[in-house]
């Protein structure tokens, strides 16, 4: 019976969603790492907002290459290969929430996706569809 109570309380937690205020917070922790000057709580956080992003890049990066498998390319956004890539994704998502109301509407996905479109725009015309 407790076992049943467990999962009923389970089930009805709220969900949370990851919002743009927290990927914010943890974006800028995130840039004090990789400016080598930590606060004592900033690595954890720091982490949250890299491994969002590196998760965003990758899963874009997946849907990108199966949209092509099919003949059509995505072209939301083209990261360059450079080093620093990772600190140019983090200012990039900062830079846009910067411009945005104290709390964002929409998902963290699509201030993410807009931040990155904007910044890193692509330059390859896409061909007229027959």
């Amino acid at each position: 019976m407790k076992l049943i109570a467990l999962l009923a309380f389970l089930f009805i937690l709220p969900a949370h969603a990851y919002s743009g205020k927290e990927l914010r917070a943890d974006c800028l922790a995130a840039e004090g790492n990789l400016a080598a000057s930590p606060e004592p709580d900033q690595p954890s956080r720091g982490a949250r907002c890299l491994g969002y992003l590196e998760g965003f890049v990758d899963g874009y990066a997946i849907s990108d290459h199966l949209a092509e498998t099919v003949g059509v390319k995505l072209n939301a956004f083209c990261l360059p290969k450079s080093r620093d890539l990772t600190s140019r994704l983090v200012r990039s998502v900062l830079a846009h929430l910067d411009r945005q109301p104290p709390n964002p509407e929409g998902s963290t996905a699509t201030l993410v996706a807009a931040a990155l479109s904007r910044t890193f725009p692509c330059t390859e015309l896409l061909e007229p569809r027959k």
